[in-house]
């Protein structure tokens, strides 16, 4: 990712704003304005490099004269020690931008990280692991980067690209039948064609949801027997995703079960930054 569009520079501005807001004014008071720095991002745990192009555009922000050098492309596997960036500026610009920058990078290397983990223990399948709307608000654009960084894929991105038939609508509707054809209708209607999948509990509802023209077909919190009789009885009619109970431990054996996707709010909902620190030092 090498262009910053609009709508994460807003998000980056926002987030400044929400620290800087009326001024730094412990930097301001303690270091001089002609002062300049060099700043090294040091990693201090193994993992997943993602996010370095935000920091970057944080920097930039601040202050566009800052040179920002990448050492690491973002989705590299990084170990202990490794320098992933550096930067050089004004001093004070640099001490200005560090806890935003370094708020994002942490974030998104901890999502990436734990995406590669996930990543690599269903490699040997065909399924993929995917992500889940539970993001932190406002983030989720940089979450999902995040997550395609450290190997797995995006799931829809919101409410707007694509149906997805929860227990809640199947109640309200009256039955996954009804709910699925009401989908159907609206793409009629408004001359789309958006993806229809259908969340079911257990293989009755499978059936039923075998009967409507849903693209996906969701197995919410299936044990991994039921979930080999489900993928047997789909065989290949439309794509399966397993959804629930997903978590390093379980994945492999879910996976091998022959679903499609395996969504896992986990990798976003759940995160542990990575450990990174910026190291400024005053140039003479």
């Amino acid at each position: 990712m090498n262009k910053i569009d609009r709508n994460i520079s807003k998000i980056i501005l926002s987030a400044l704003k929400e620290d800087v807001k009326t001024g730094d004014i412990t930097t301001k008071a303690t270091i001089s304005k002609s002062k300049k720095a060099i700043g090294k991002f040091l990693v201090k745990a193994d993992g997943i490099i993602a996010g370095l192009e935000i920091v970057k555009a944080v920097f930039k922000t601040v202050d566009p004269k800052i040179k920002f050098e990448i050492k690491i492309n973002d989705g590299t596997k990084v170990k202990i020690g490794d320098v992933a960036a550096i930067v050089t500026g004004k001093a004070q610009s640099l001490l200005t931008a560090e806890r935003t920058a370094l708020n994002f990078l942490q974030r998104m290397s901890g999502i990436a990280t734990s995406a590669n983990l996930f990543a690599e223990k269903v490699n040997h399948t065909k399924a993929k692991v995917i992500d889940t709307r539970k993001t932190v608000p406002g983030l989720r654009t940089l979450d999902k980067i995040a997550v395609k960084l450290g190997g797995c894929a995006n799931h829809r991105i919101g409410l707007y690209d694509m149906f997805l038939i929860k227990d809640n609508h199947i109640e309200v509707a009256g039955s996954i039948t009804k709910a699925v054809e009401a989908c159907v209708n609206y793409n009629k209607k408004h001359r789309t064609k958006f993806k229809i999948e259908v969340e079911t509990k257990n293989l009755i509802e499978v059936e039923e949801a075998l009967k409507t023209k849903a693209d996906i077909i969701m197995l919410d919190n299936f044990e991994v027997d039921e979930m080999k009789k489900a993928v047997n009885l789909i065989n290949g009619k439309c794509k399966v995703e397993a959804s629930g109970g997903v978590n390093p431990d379980t994945i492999k054996s879910i996976a091998e079960t022959g679903v499609d996707y395996i969504s896992v709010g986990a990798l976003t909902h759940s995160v542990k930054a990575l450990d990174i620190s910026l190291e400024i030092v005053l140039l003479k």
